[in-house]
């Protein structure tokens, strides 16, 4: 078997840069490959582009060791772990034109028994796509040895790490692994090996891309069940936080706790892959999709009726921005999309939205008037009516006392 000591990782975001600086801070030469020339920049001054909780410790370490480097250009290296998105097109299919790109920067790298990994979240048949893709720009090669031609080895191996604690459960996590080939897999093995402490499960690539698929749909399902419980409950006058707890009681019943959507970049695109490669077979992932897709606007409905009470010019405090709790991670956030409805909706109210991990508005919400980012104490003071849509530690912490006299619309519960 071959001996992997160099390894280029492509794409440095939430995935990417963790996995890169976990393989450099145990004993592997990495290179970090993104198009963004400051994202580049910043990791090899040390620092992190964005909020992960430990991740700047393993950065600054490895690269000040000289373990890992960043760059805009695909080096030579051993294996390429591909950890570029897969966000998916107007009519829900997979947009695979970043892995492709990925692979088209490589492939000129290739000299034969290197091992290509695509991490990416992806529906069955990617990986499949991708080896064909890469023999495709480099016919000299091959996946299997035909012809005697070298072999370049390919495998999947998603990740299944929960934004805030990814430097824990890199290390902690099992891991599933899938190669093209019987010796692809065990190449993606030993790799993973060298960090995983979690047991590394072993099957073929598509089974492994289809693993991914079916967690994310499992948890897609059950916070629709949430989601939906929450609406029912306020149409009948039921505290659904109460019920979900008292419900919770018996042994084998665990309700997840509703919200205004759902957001990220795994369990909001993730189900829709299973539903494009098997449509009719497939109903129930699909109602669990519209179903957490439609709770912004039934959140925009409550704001409305919030509205009506305090009159067409209140001014809305709308309380977190990121797809969950603790993160700077917007992707995907129906916080952001309620936001911007509202604008729209409600043209004469001024939203004020609080979110303390980032520094300014995303794009879709900096060009609006009316909407403005401001400090959590600002945004509540001047709010008529309080949004909570993010249960971040800073508003669970905050002095409940500045909500009295306002019109609170809890979307979390942590106000009960």
């Amino acid at each position: 078997m071959n001996t992997i000591r160099k390894v280029a990782v492509i794409g440095l975001g939430y995935i990417g840069l963790p996995t890169a600086a976990i393989l450099a801070t145990n004993g592997l030469e990495v290179i970090g490959v993104d198009v963004k020339q400051d994202n580049v920049d910043a990791i090899n001054r040390g620092e992190v582009p964005f909020v992960e909780p430990d991740l700047n410790i393993h950065v600054a370490g490895s690269v000040s060791m000289g373990s890992l480097t960043a760059t805009t250009v695909t080096p030579a290296a051993d294996a390429f772990i591909l950890a570029v998105p897969t966000p998916f097109n107007p009519d829900k299919t997979a947009d695979l034109s970043y892995i492709e790109a990925a692979a088209r920067g490589l492939a000129p790298r290739l000299v034969g028994g290197e091992l290509v990994i695509l991490e990416s979240t992806s529906p069955p048949g990617t990986t499949q796509h991708l080896a064909d893709y890469l023999i495709g720009l480099r016919p000299d090669l091959s996946l299997d040895g035909a012809d005697n031609k070298p072999i370049v080895h390919v495998a999947h191996c998603p990740e299944r790490v929960l934004p805030g604690r990814v430097m824990i459960e890199l290390v902690t996590n099992d891991r599933i692994v899938g190669g093209i080939t019987d010796e692809a897999t065990e190449l993606a093995r030993q790799l993973y090996q060298v960090f995983c402490q979690g047991d590394i499960h072993l099957t073929d690539a598509a089974t492994a891309e289809m693993a991914k698929l079916v967690e994310n749909a499992y948890r897609d399902v059950n916070i629709a069940f949430a989601n939906e419980l929450s609406m029912v409950s306020e149409k009948v006058g039921i505290d659904v936080w109460e019920l979900i707890e008292l419900a919770n009681h018996h042994p084998r019943v665990n309700i997840l706790q509703p919200g205004p959507g759902v957001g990220g970049h795994c369990i909001a695109v993730d189900p829709w892959f299973i539903v494009s490669a098997a449509p009719n077979e497939s109903k129930l992932i699909r109602q669990a999709r519209e179903t957490n897709d439609a709770k912004p606007a039934w959140v925009i409905d409550q704001v409305k009726l919030a509205v009506k009470q305090v009159g067409d010019t209140a001014t809305v405090a709308a309380l977190g921005l990121a797809f969950k709790a603790n993160i700077d991670d917007l992707r995907e956030s129906p916080a952001v999309s309620i936001v911007r409805q509202l604008n729209i909706d409600l043209p004469e109210c001024a939203v004020l939205v609080a979110e303390p991990h980032v520094s300014e508005l995303p794009e879709t919400l900096s060009s609006l008037t009316n909407v403005a980012l401001k400090d959590l104490g600002t945004a509540v003071a001047e709010a008529d009516i309080v949004l909570l849509l993010v249960d971040h530690d800073e508003f669970k912490e905050m002095d409940k006392s500045v909500l009295d006299g306002k019109v609170v619309v809890d979307t979390r519960g942590i106000w009960r």
